[in-house]
């Protein structure tokens, strides 16, 4: 994200450096040097969109991990709770036990859930603002050169 906020701010000042035509909001920038960094915003704009993918999966991947840890914490109760079955009275002890074994292991799964969600849904805002920002900053460039043309 670095690099295209680098090259907008280039822009920026290209368009800042640009010689002003009087009474109008037009300026007249140096079209090679405006050219050179737009490929090189082409160039990096793949590199942003690869790191959100990448983010995307690693979202995917710590949901999945929540839910293998999550199986496993209740398969590893289950486990407990039928090795506590042994006497009658133990029977009724272990019940209890393993039910309450099997609460904690499913609120232990869920605020993992949760807690991998939200960091889903961080990591989706995040993205979501840069693209709104960067479109926004895409759209202001292309109002600006399509005014100066006209």
């Amino acid at each position: 994200m670095a690099d295209i906020m680098y090259l907008v701010d280039q822009l920026e000042a290209l368009l800042e450096r640009g010689y002003r035509v009087p009474f109008t909001t037009n300026a007249v920038i140096d079209e090679d040097e405006f050219l050179n960094i737009l490929d090189k915003m082409r160039v990096s704009i793949p590199r942003e969109l690869h790191e959100a993918q990448r983010l995307m999966q690693e979202r995917d991947r710590v949901l999945e991990e929540a839910r293998k840890e999550a199986e496993r914490i209740i398969a590893e109760a289950r486990l407990k709770a039928q090795q506590l079955v042994a006497e009658e009275e133990i029977v009724r002890q272990a019940q209890a036990q393993a039910e309450q074994i099997l609460a904690a292991a499913r609120a232990e799964a869920e605020d993992i859930k949760r807690g991998a969600d939200e960091y889903a849904v961080s990591v989706l805002q995040d993205l979501d603002a840069y693209l709104q920002r960067f479109s926004r900053q895409v759209q202001n460039g292309l109002a600006q050169l399509q005014e100066k043309h006209h």
